[in-house]
Protein backbone atom coordinates (compact mmCIF):
# COMPACT_ATOMS: atom_id res chain seq x y z
CA UNK A 1 0.00 0.00 0.00
CA UNK A 2 1.51 3.54 -0.93
CA UNK A 3 2.36 5.89 1.45
CA UNK A 4 0.44 8.85 0.04
CA UNK A 5 -0.20 11.42 2.63
CA UNK A 6 -3.04 14.36 2.70
CA UNK A 7 -2.07 17.77 1.69
CA UNK A 8 -4.24 19.93 2.80
CA UNK A 9 -2.31 22.92 0.64
CA UNK A 10 -2.94 20.47 -2.12
CA UNK A 11 -6.55 20.02 -2.06
CA UNK A 12 -8.06 22.64 -4.24
CA UNK A 13 -6.25 20.98 -7.07
CA UNK A 14 -4.95 17.34 -6.47
CA UNK A 15 -6.72 14.87 -4.47
CA UNK A 16 -4.08 12.59 -3.21
CA UNK A 17 -5.75 9.99 -1.78
CA UNK A 18 -8.88 10.10 -1.33
CA UNK A 19 -10.51 13.63 -1.15
CA UNK A 20 -13.69 14.12 -2.17
CA UNK A 21 -13.96 14.38 -6.29
CA UNK A 22 -16.93 16.70 -6.74
CA UNK A 23 -18.55 19.33 -4.28
CA UNK A 24 -21.70 17.87 -3.86
CA UNK A 25 -20.82 14.08 -2.57
CA UNK A 26 -23.77 11.58 -2.65
CA UNK A 27 -25.34 10.62 0.56
CA UNK A 28 -24.22 7.05 1.28
CA UNK A 29 -26.82 4.58 0.32
CA UNK A 30 -29.67 3.64 2.41
CA UNK A 31 -30.26 0.30 3.90
CA UNK A 32 -32.17 -2.09 1.45
CA UNK A 33 -35.11 -3.96 2.99
CA UNK A 34 -34.39 -7.46 2.78
CA UNK A 35 -38.35 -8.34 2.28
CA UNK A 36 -38.26 -5.65 -0.33
CA UNK A 37 -35.03 -7.27 -2.52
CA UNK A 38 -35.71 -8.95 -5.71
CA UNK A 39 -34.24 -12.71 -5.78
CA UNK A 40 -30.30 -12.26 -6.22
CA UNK A 41 -29.51 -12.51 -10.12
CA UNK A 42 -27.45 -15.30 -11.07
CA UNK A 43 -24.49 -13.30 -12.00
CA UNK A 44 -24.23 -12.23 -8.80
CA UNK A 45 -23.09 -15.58 -8.15
CA UNK A 46 -20.64 -15.22 -10.48
CA UNK A 47 -16.32 -15.92 -9.25
CA UNK A 48 -14.28 -12.37 -9.21
CA UNK A 49 -10.85 -11.32 -8.37
CA UNK A 50 -10.12 -11.77 -4.47
CA UNK A 51 -13.78 -13.17 -4.45
CA UNK A 52 -12.18 -16.09 -2.16
CA UNK A 53 -11.02 -14.00 0.25
CA UNK A 54 -14.02 -12.19 1.48
CA UNK A 55 -17.87 -13.76 2.14
CA UNK A 56 -20.52 -14.28 -0.32
CA UNK A 57 -22.19 -11.64 0.96
CA UNK A 58 -19.64 -9.11 0.25
CA UNK A 59 -19.06 -10.54 -2.95
CA UNK A 60 -22.35 -10.56 -4.23
CA UNK A 61 -22.54 -6.97 -3.06
CA UNK A 62 -19.83 -5.84 -4.83
CA UNK A 63 -20.97 -7.42 -8.13
CA UNK A 64 -24.53 -5.45 -7.28
CA UNK A 65 -22.48 -1.81 -6.53
CA UNK A 66 -20.35 -1.99 -9.87
CA UNK A 67 -23.34 -2.81 -11.99
CA UNK A 68 -25.29 0.23 -11.30
CA UNK A 69 -21.74 2.37 -11.61
CA UNK A 70 -21.21 0.62 -14.73
CA UNK A 71 -17.62 -0.47 -13.35
CA UNK A 72 -16.46 -4.52 -13.50
CA UNK A 73 -15.86 -5.72 -10.29
CA UNK A 74 -12.81 -7.35 -10.60
CA UNK A 75 -11.54 -3.39 -10.68
CA UNK A 76 -13.28 -2.57 -7.53
CA UNK A 77 -11.72 -5.89 -5.72
CA UNK A 78 -8.28 -5.24 -7.04
CA UNK A 79 -8.66 -1.31 -6.04
CA UNK A 80 -9.82 -2.42 -2.80
CA UNK A 81 -7.03 -5.03 -2.31
CA UNK A 82 -4.58 -2.99 -2.98
CA UNK A 83 -6.02 -0.21 -0.88
CA UNK A 84 -6.26 -2.32 2.25
CA UNK A 85 -2.92 -4.50 1.83
CA UNK A 86 -4.83 -7.66 0.42
CA UNK A 87 -6.71 -7.44 4.00
CA UNK A 88 -10.18 -6.04 3.22
CA UNK A 89 -10.17 -4.83 6.27
CA UNK A 90 -12.93 -2.03 6.82
CA UNK A 91 -10.51 -0.20 9.85
CA UNK A 92 -6.87 -0.53 8.05
CA UNK A 93 -5.33 3.04 8.05
CA UNK A 94 -2.46 4.14 6.01
CA UNK A 95 0.98 3.29 7.38
CA UNK A 96 2.33 6.99 6.72
CA UNK A 97 -0.26 8.15 9.78
CA UNK A 98 -2.45 10.29 7.55
CA UNK A 99 -5.77 9.23 8.46
CA UNK A 100 -6.39 7.36 5.52
CA UNK A 101 -8.89 4.26 6.40
CA UNK A 102 -10.78 1.17 5.05
CA UNK A 103 -11.28 -0.42 2.20
CA UNK A 104 -10.23 2.45 -0.65
CA UNK A 105 -8.36 4.82 2.20
CA UNK A 106 -11.13 7.30 3.36
CA UNK A 107 -9.37 10.34 3.71
CA UNK A 108 -10.97 12.63 7.03
CA UNK A 109 -12.43 15.15 4.77
CA UNK A 110 -13.51 12.30 2.59
CA UNK A 111 -15.34 11.02 5.72
CA UNK A 112 -16.89 13.76 6.83
CA UNK A 113 -17.87 15.25 2.58
CA UNK A 114 -20.06 11.45 2.77
CA UNK A 115 -21.25 12.70 6.60
CA UNK A 116 -19.41 10.33 8.55
CA UNK A 117 -15.96 9.88 9.96
CA UNK A 118 -13.09 7.96 9.30
CA UNK A 119 -13.59 6.36 13.22
CA UNK A 120 -17.01 5.61 12.50
CA UNK A 121 -15.91 4.05 9.03
CA UNK A 122 -12.96 2.07 11.61
CA UNK A 123 -16.40 0.48 13.18
CA UNK A 124 -18.57 -0.59 10.14
CA UNK A 125 -18.44 -4.27 8.84
CA UNK A 126 -16.72 -4.27 5.63
CA UNK A 127 -19.79 -5.50 3.95
CA UNK A 128 -21.63 -1.86 5.28
CA UNK A 129 -18.59 0.07 4.20
CA UNK A 130 -19.36 -0.77 0.40
CA UNK A 131 -22.22 1.78 1.02
CA UNK A 132 -19.79 4.25 1.39
CA UNK A 133 -17.28 3.30 -1.68
CA UNK A 134 -20.27 3.13 -3.88
CA UNK A 135 -21.37 6.62 -2.91
CA UNK A 136 -18.13 8.15 -2.86
CA UNK A 137 -17.52 6.64 -6.48
CA UNK A 138 -20.81 7.62 -7.50
CA UNK A 139 -19.74 10.71 -9.48
CA UNK A 140 -17.51 8.53 -11.80
CA UNK A 141 -20.51 6.03 -12.85
CA UNK A 142 -20.04 4.96 -16.42
CA UNK A 143 -16.63 6.67 -16.80
CA UNK A 144 -14.54 3.83 -15.14
CA UNK A 145 -13.99 1.87 -17.89
CA UNK A 146 -10.82 0.50 -17.38
CA UNK A 147 -8.50 0.09 -14.43
CA UNK A 148 -6.51 2.49 -14.49
CA UNK A 149 -9.71 5.03 -15.13
CA UNK A 150 -11.48 3.29 -12.05
CA UNK A 151 -7.96 3.42 -9.90
CA UNK A 152 -7.94 7.62 -10.77
CA UNK A 153 -11.35 7.98 -8.90
CA UNK A 154 -9.82 7.04 -6.20
CA UNK A 155 -6.24 8.21 -6.34
CA UNK A 156 -6.66 11.34 -8.61
CA UNK A 157 -10.16 11.86 -10.30
CA UNK A 158 -8.89 14.81 -12.11
CA UNK A 159 -7.72 12.07 -14.22
CA UNK A 160 -10.34 9.80 -14.77
CA UNK A 161 -11.07 10.97 -18.50
CA UNK A 162 -7.50 11.03 -19.60
CA UNK A 163 -5.04 8.78 -21.71
CA UNK A 164 -2.75 6.07 -19.77
CA UNK A 165 0.19 7.96 -21.24
CA UNK A 166 -1.50 11.28 -19.13
CA UNK A 167 1.35 12.83 -16.78
CA UNK A 168 0.05 13.62 -13.52
CA UNK A 169 2.99 13.89 -11.23
CA UNK A 170 6.45 15.85 -12.47
CA UNK A 171 10.45 15.18 -10.57
CA UNK A 172 10.65 18.72 -8.42
CA UNK A 173 6.80 18.62 -7.27
CA UNK A 174 5.90 18.44 -3.76
CA UNK A 175 3.58 15.68 -5.32
CA UNK A 176 5.99 13.55 -7.34
CA UNK A 177 8.46 13.57 -4.20
CA UNK A 178 5.60 11.98 -2.28
CA UNK A 179 4.80 9.35 -5.37
CA UNK A 180 7.99 8.71 -6.78
CA UNK A 181 8.05 4.82 -5.86
CA UNK A 182 5.51 5.34 -9.00
CA UNK A 183 7.94 6.49 -11.26
CA UNK A 184 8.75 2.83 -12.73
CA UNK A 185 11.26 3.76 -15.44
CA UNK A 186 12.49 6.38 -13.30
CA UNK A 187 12.02 9.64 -16.37
CA UNK A 188 10.89 11.67 -13.63
CA UNK A 189 7.31 11.52 -14.79
CA UNK A 190 4.55 9.33 -13.11
CA UNK A 191 1.65 8.65 -15.96
CA UNK A 192 -1.49 7.51 -15.03
CA UNK A 193 -0.38 3.93 -15.88
CA UNK A 194 2.58 3.85 -14.17
CA UNK A 195 0.31 5.05 -11.01
CA UNK A 196 -2.43 2.29 -11.52
CA UNK A 197 0.87 -0.76 -12.51
CA UNK A 198 0.49 -2.17 -8.99
CA UNK A 199 -3.23 -2.60 -8.65
CA UNK A 200 -3.27 -4.45 -12.03
CA UNK A 201 -0.49 -6.48 -11.09
CA UNK A 202 -3.34 -7.22 -7.94
CA UNK A 203 -5.99 -7.73 -10.52
CA UNK A 204 -3.65 -10.32 -12.13
CA UNK A 205 -3.09 -12.25 -8.37
CA UNK A 206 -6.77 -12.11 -7.47
CA UNK A 207 -7.65 -13.46 -10.49
CA UNK A 208 -5.24 -16.47 -9.64
CA UNK A 209 -6.78 -19.64 -8.64
CA UNK A 210 -7.45 -19.67 -4.73
CA UNK A 211 -8.05 -16.21 -5.08
CA UNK A 212 -10.54 -15.77 -7.26
CA UNK A 213 -14.27 -16.44 -5.94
Amino acid sequence: MPCIPFLDTLFSWLRLRRAPGQPNSPAPAQPINPAQQSPTPAHQHAAIAWGAHVSSAFRQKVIAITGRLAMDPNHLMAIMAFETGRSFDPAVTNHAGSGATGLIQFMPATARALGTSTAALARMRAIDQLDYVEAYLAPYKGRMKDLPSAYMAVLYPRAVDKEPGHVLFRKGSKAYKLNRGLDTNGNGEITKAEASAKVAALLAEGLRPGSKG
